[in-house]
């Protein structure tokens, strides 16, 4: 292997495998290659690096691909721009060829987001209409089997999300390829970069697919899978999660009929215990965020809270708190109706009805 020629020919032969899609991982293209070129096992010291093999696929990039290649990466930067700001929420960061530029043909757009909800990210795309896949994947690292969570989003160009959850935001991921920190962009860092490199880009070239969302298409989409949520019927003889989200609405709208921020955190309260019961509040929060008011999401926040103060189980500190909020009368108010709207057989508008009557008075007094 200390012949340059011999280890050429291996870094060619690699390159050649990865281009041409035959393999798709840096240490088995480089296996397949050494067997090939040396006719035998080759220690794995003295293979050729990751970025020796990454150089040679830019060489066949540039030979086979010529200027698309640059048309390509624009809008594939473009791209993933605009699926990062539908992805607000969930801290995304590019990384991967788009955001170095070593794209070819085939290349995906690789977006990490952080959730602790694959069914919130899930749900975000769904009401921006993008077609997708779940796939859950047992990888091999460090000799111990860790489970990686994708969403591939179809398209000219597929992009491939990396669920991790939130605490790992600021966590440094490493190159396989150069073993140092991965290079990662944040949607302003991205956008900074595209000004940088596109001058002439306008904006609706990277428009967020998500720009144009109804509100209350979000509210449908929540609300819809709490018909499949069974509760203790201990704590709800009324049965599934939906059916009392409307009898909560529909007690609230009785007492104050024209607060559209109360009767949305009572329509709202329990969307996230489709998502993740076991913290249903935080999850149903994450959800909703940028679709609600602040205030619709305080009174969601501590409605909790507020059933404690009722039945006397919350702390001092943690009711002074609460009681010294301008809102406190309407939250003690909602808890009061999620407290009563647990009647079997209750008369209950279905979601549409709610929901047009909420954008009426959107309509009128927004």
């Amino acid at each position: 292997m200390a012949n340059d020629k011999l280890r050429r020919r291996i870094v060619f032969e690699a390159a050649r495998l990865m281009y041409s899609r035959r393999e798709t991982e840096y240490y088995r293209a480089k296996l397949k290659a050494a067997r090939k070129v040396c006719g035998g096992w080759v220690k794995p010291s003295q293979l050729p690096s990751n970025a020796e093999i990454r150089d040679e696929i830019q060489r066949f990039v540039l030979l086979y691909e010529g200027a698309d290649r640059g048309k390509n990466l624009r809008v594939m930067r473009m791209t993933a721009l605009g699926v990062m700001r539908l992805l607000h929420k969930f801290r995304p960061r590019l990384i991967g060829s788009t955001l170095t530029g070593h794209v070819r043909r085939g290349s995906d757009i690789d977006i990490h987001v952080f959730s602790s909800s694959v069914e919130a990210v899930a749900g975000a795309l769904d009401v921006a209409g993008q077609v997708y896949e779940i796939e859950h994947k047992h990888v091999r690292k460090h000799g111990e089997v860790r489970l990686y969570t994708h969403l591939h989003i179809q398209g000219a160009f597929e992009i491939e999300l990396t669920l991790y959850s939130p605490e790992k935001a600021r966590m440094v991921f490493r190159s396989s390829i150069t073993g140092l920190p991965i290079e990662r962009a944040s949607i302003s860092q991205l956008e900074k970069l595209l000004g940088n490199e596109y001058p002439d880009a306008s904006p609706d070239e990277a428009a967020p697919p998500g720009e144009s969302i109804d509100r209350f298409a979000v509210y449908r989409a929540l609300l819809a899978p709490l018909a499949g949520v069974e509760q203790r019927r201990k704590y709800h003889p009324e049965g599934d999660a939906l059916y009392h989200s409307l009898q909560v609405y529909e007690l609230a709208r009785d007492e104050l009929p024209y607060d559209e921020e109360f009767l949305l955190a009572a329509l709202l309260h329990d969307v996230g215990k489709a998502i993740d019961p076991l913290d249903h509040v935080r999850s149903g929060l994450e959800a909703l965020d940028g679709y609600i008011t602040d205030r619709t999401r305080w009174l969601i926040e501590n409605h909790m809270d507020a059933h404690k103060i009722l039945n006397g189980t919350i702390g001092v500190r943690a009711e002074r708190r609460l009681r010294e909020h301008p809102d406190f009368e309407e939250l003690e108010l909602l808890s009061r109706c999620d407290q009563a709207g647990r009647q079997r057989g209750a008369a209950v508008p279905d979601v549409n009805e709610a929901l047009d009557q909420i954008a009426e008075l959107a309509r009128l007094y927004g």
